[in-house]
């Protein structure tokens, strides 16, 4: 590659980094093609240039940039104009002034110099003109350095829209996940969730449907991103709309099941528990395929919340049945996602559950707040660090132990 050539390129690849200052894809667009008309000028004749938006059939001017800037503004060129035509066949079109598919007049009206040179990126909704002239470089040499920068813009808008994709994600599981958490009768209650990547699929929530009886319930929505966040969506407004009916907890189940299972989303398999306590301690769950939560009694034994039925999702018409505990003062109640027993060390040993039934009879006669703490503290060490492959959510709740007469309120 000839020196001149190779230190072209290597302006072209410093243009890429610059394409990422941008909030909107025009911003973008904007930005690159400054960007060209103040380094790219000498090289390849480029003085400046217009952007063109596609809306009805048709591409309006919306900004002119270099020597372009006096642009007509809202000027429209039909998409049928035969430049426009082969450059959204191609995504790039090169042609002399003088060429007789160019129509003369718009062209005067418009400014184009010696040379017309187009690119079209995000699926042709913008159209990038150039006015080019003079040009020591041929004209091989500007096709292929236009089509380098089409394409990276284009890489670029795409990262941009997953960007605001992720975003919107993150808002919808932000809007979902409870700010504070109530605190009925002598129960205490306190939740962490903290997601593999910018939004998972996790989610939990408090439900108080009365003075005496509140629901908690913990959802794992199969893979993350925008899908697995309208997911867990879905699940909170069904949840929150059929316990406000007064559905029982099976019954519940069954109709959020079979939504899930008509659902078009990709993400279509959603494990969950759900708990129904009452003030005097009587626990009423179901467990949808999830992980069995942990009942820590005072006294250290352990007791596993499995009774319920399948995963929602994958079967039509699945049925549940409840099981039925009770909460005694001192008892804790610690509800959790795959992510947490699932984490990693170095040799690929899982944390498990034994480990996690360990940290929360250590820690059994602390606040729920510290327990969450001790369990994701205890995960981190055990996997030294490393990145979770998965979600990680945990609920604890623990009823507190009767103030003895004569200690300190």
């Amino acid at each position: 590659m000839p020196q001149r050539t190779r230190s072209l390129f290597h302006r072209i690849e410093n243009a890429l980094e610059t394409i990422a200052v941008g909030s909107t894809p025009l911003d973008i667009i904007q930005n690159t093609a400054e960007f060209l008309t103040a380094n790219f000028a000498d090289d390849l004749g480029i003085r400046g240039g217009r952007v063109y938006v596609h809306t009805d059939g048709s591409y309006e001017l919306v900004k002119g940039f270099g020597e372009a800037t006096d642009a007509p503004i809202g000027l429209r060129v039909w998409r049928t104009y035969p430049p426009f035509e082969q450059m959204l066949e191609t995504g790039i079109v090169v042609m002399n002034r003088d060429d007789d598919r160019l129509d003369q007049h718009l062209e005067k009206e418009l400014g184009t110099r010696e040379w017309f040179a187009a690119i079209t990126v995000s699926n042709g909704e913008y159209v990038l003109s150039f006015d080019v002239d003079c040009r020591s470089a041929d004209d091989e040499e500007l096709h292929s350095t236009l089509n380098i920068i089409r394409l990276a813009v284009n890489q670029k808008l795409r990262e941009e829209r997953m960007v605001a994709i992720m975003e919107e994600a993150r808002q919808i599981q932000d809007s979902i996940l409870p700010r504070h958490l109530p605190k009925p009768g002598d129960f205490e209650i306190a939740a962490r969730s903290v997601p593999a990547e910018i939004v998972g699929g996790d989610f939990y929530d408090v439900i108080v449907l009365d003075e005496e009886v509140f629901d908690v319930v913990i959802a794992d929505a199969t893979g993350h991103g925008l899908p697995a966040a309208l997911q867990v969506r879905d699940v909170f407004t069904g949840l929150r709309m059929a316990l406000s009916r007064e559905f029982k907890l099976t019954r519940t189940l069954e109709r959020l099941n079979n939504i899930i299972y008509r659902s078009r989303l990709a993400t279509k398999f959603v494990s969950l528990v759900l708990v129904e306590l009452d003030l005097v301690g009587t626990v009423i769950y179901c467990n949808a395929g999830h992980p069995r939560p942990i009942l820590m009694r005072g006294d250290g034994s352990v007791a596993r919340l499995d009774m319920g039925g399948p995963i929602l999702g994958p079967i039509p018409n699945a049925t549940y049945s409840i099981g039925i505990q009770c909460m005694a003062p001192g008892d804790t109640l610690v509800l959790f996602t795959d992510g947490v027993t699932e984490a990693n060390d170095h040799n690929e040993e899982e944390y498990g559950v034994d480990r996690l039934i360990h940290t929360v009879r250590t820690n059994r006669h602390h606040d729920p707040a510290a327990i969450v703490d001790r369990i994701f503290t205890d995960v981190v060490e055990f996997s030294r660090g490393a990145p979770s492959a998965d979600d990680q959510t945990v609920v604890v709740l623990k009823r507190q132990l009767p103030e003895l007469e004569g200690e300190p309120a």
